[in-house]
């Protein structure tokens, strides 16, 4: 695991958005990232992280088609075999969080069981992105993303 992600792993919820606010956007992940999820604040945020690694989720592959590089669509993996599930459009828009830019990942038009789902990321350092995860309007989870490295 990177070392940045672990160390967000120990942080609270409001750390974390303090993070992710005065973080840019970036470039929109391409190809297979890892992921980690982030239960902020929780003395078993490590356990969480690793049990929903091995067990639910371990990242999305992004398949940028725009020929500005500034759009697609990714796919999930999950399962313990990382199988592909849950597609999502990618793309930039406003932040629900601060308003600013963000990379927004969409699953309102794509998944029957995710449409109520809203992800946004924002490249922290290069190749580490932090997430937010929202229910309709409501945040629940926090999560990484590490770009593959080529």
């Amino acid at each position: 695991m990177n070392s940045t992600v672990k160390m967000w792993l120990g942080k609270s919820r409001e750390e974390l958005d303090a993070i992710y606010r005065n973080a840019e956007p970036g470039n929109i992940p391409e190809g297979d990232t890892r992921g980690t999820a982030i239960l902020a604040g929780s003395v078993f945020a490590k356990i969480v992280a690793f049990l929903a690694g091995v067990f639910a989720w371990q990242g999305k592959i992004f398949d940028l088609f725009s020929s500005d590089r500034q759009a697609g669509v990714l796919v999930n993996k999950i399962t313990p075999f990382s199988l592909t599930f849950i597609v999502a459009k990618v793309y930039r828009d406003k932040s629900w969080l601060d308003g600013k830019d963000t990379i927004v990942i969409d699953y309102s038009k794509t998944s029957f069981f995710a449409r109520v789902i809203r992800d946004e990321i924002r490249e922290v350092e290069p190749g580490v992105y932090l997430g937010k995860v929202w229910w309709g309007k409501k945040r629940i989870l926090d999560f990484a993303l590490t770009q593959a490295v080529h």
